[in-house]
């Protein structure tokens, strides 16, 4: 199996707010947004391609809307994905390269706004410089909670932000937003994310994405004539459970310390040892990932097709890419609970995401 690579020329997540917007071209977009008078961009965080088409009988509203999958970024995580959509630029650029990112001896937690050893976060200016949306105001519908998070302030810095607490009031703020003549609005959704790491791809989450169908089939009802509904997603989903790699004590032994996340794991090597990390990593787990060097992974394009040094130097020296349904631990990466559905690599259910659009 290949890794399935990131489209960052063409229908892929780093162009899919400039398209909206007449920035790029919207040739691949689908036909009822192109001439659209207003349009709601709906990112369901964890919504990837293959659940959609895999449940048919089920997600009756997706089911029958215009689209195509397109690809997200490397990795396929959250922090990283909807950086690029807000940016319109590829992680190579935006420097946002994973959900626990090195910077200098620090490793920060994006999500949280954490960082490693107990010192003080950066200034998320510091982190990401870009402006979301090309620079223009943009309605943010997204939870309350998220208003004064770091992250927040790194990918939707002077966004117009509009907090809810409740999906029907996702729903109402963006109808009243779209009634009121705005042109664009950005909404985000969690859920499906939520419950994937928490219960894996069983009853809970088709339960989850069925209340996704029945709200997407609400929005589209109650919005104005001549509006367009748009939905994407950040990543996919997998079911890893408890097949979590501990990496061999021969690699360890050579690592330094880890980021990234636990599908696309990187290592730092100690001192000079880049070259003995790459050779021992892909001996012990090179069943189960793709084992790459940084320069690989680079020359490849993964990260977009030019990175700037911020970027370049917050990633490690070798990259275990799970291509089997395993994780692989860092005990320095932890959370409230132990997560069953995963994301971060480079398989299709987890790169390829819908990009679906009903017009009203």
């Amino acid at each position: 199996m290949e890794p399935v690579r990131p489209s960052y020329d063409g229908a892929g997540l780093t162009n899919l707010v400039p398209a909206l917007l007449g920035a790029r071209p919207s040739e691949w977009l689908p036909a009822v947004v192109r001439d659209a008078r207003a349009v709601v961009l709906l990112v369901v965080d964890g919504l990837g391609w293959e659940a959609v088409q895999n449940r048919p009988t089920q997600l009756l509203e997706l089911s029958s809307l215009e689209g195509q999958p397109i690809t997200t970024v490397v990795p396929s995580t959250t922090a990283t994905a909807l950086t690029s959509i807000t940016t319109g630029l590829p992680p190579s650029q935006h420097g946002i390269v994973g959900y626990r990112v090195r910077l200098d001896r620090t490793v920060l937690n994006v999500l949280a706004w954490q960082a490693s050893n107990g010192r003080r976060p950066p200034e998320p200016f510091d982190v990401q410089r870009h402006p979301p949306f090309l620079g223009r105001s943009v309605p943010v519908v997204t939870k309350a909670e998220f208003a004064s998070t770091g992250f927040t302030e790194a990918h939707l810095r002077g966004g117009r932000f509009l907090g809810w607490r409740a999906v029907s009031s996702l729903v109402e703020r963006c109808r009243r937003l779209i009634a009121d003549g705005e042109p664009f609005v950005y909404a985000y959704y969690d859920g499906v994310d939520k419950v994937a790491h928490e219960y894996g791809i069983g009853e809970h989450y088709q339960a989850e994405l069925i209340a996704i169908d029945w709200m997407i089939e609400y929005l589209v009802e109650v919005l104005p004539r001549g509006a367009v509904l748009v939905i994407t997603a950040d990543h996919g989903q997998v079911d890893v459970g408890d097949r979590v790699i501990r990496p061999h004590p021969e690699v360890l032994s050579l690592v330094d310390f880890q980021s990234g996340e636990a599908r696309f794991r990187w290592l730092h090597a100690v001192d000079g040892g880049a070259g003995e990390l790459l050779d021992a990593a892909a001996r012990h787990h090179g069943d189960v990932a793709w084992v790459m060097s940084r320069d690989q992974i680079l020359d490849g394009g993964w990260f977009g097709p030019k990175v700037v040094d911020r970027a370049r130097e917050r990633l490690g020296d070798v990259a275990l890419v799970a291509r089997d349904d395993v994780a692989f631990d860092d005990p320095a990466d932890t959370g409230p609970y132990d997560l069953v559905g995963r994301h971060g690599s480079m398989t299709s259910a987890e790169v390829l995401v819908p990009l679906l659009a009903a017009r009203r």
